[in-house]
């Protein structure tokens, strides 16, 4: 059974970190690209970074660049995104998701949820003084 697991998130205040984890079973995570996303309240799904298969290229939200930072681990076929200096606004509840599409794909459309085939359950991430 094809699956994503999420964990890690919870509340930080801002300036701090967390580093979100992404376990990958019944499929190998170094054959497909991997998202992530976030939802805020009353807001639609946004695209915050994405790595692709084959030529590992990445990709990032422009309010995340610098402090992101997507990664994975083939030997565990665990995903990552660390997260620092982290807002107020970096609030929202984040999935991972994994896609089969090509790296041309992702290029061009990494950050639509469309292009992904498997979701993982959601984390909250809380900013918050």
């Amino acid at each position: 059974q094809v699956q994503l697991v999420q964990s890690g998130g919870g509340s930080v205040q801002p300036g701090g970190s967390l580093r979100l984890s992404c376990a990958a079973s019944g499929f190998t995570v170094d054959y497909y690209a991997i998202g992530w996303f976030r939802q805020a309240p009353g807001k639609e799904r946004e695209g915050v970074s994405c790595m692709t298969n084959t030529d590992e290229a990445t990709y990032y939200l422009d309010s995340v660049k610098g402090r992101f930072t997507i990664s994975r681990d083939a030997a565990k076929n665990l995903v990552y995104l660390q997260m620092n200096s982290l807002k107020p606004e970096d609030t929202g509840v984040y999935y991972c998701a994994a896609g089969l599409g090509s790296p041309l794909l992702y290029a061009s459309s990494w950050s639509e949820s469309r292009e992904y085939d498997y979701w993982g359950q959601g984390a909250q991430v809380t900013v918050s003084s």
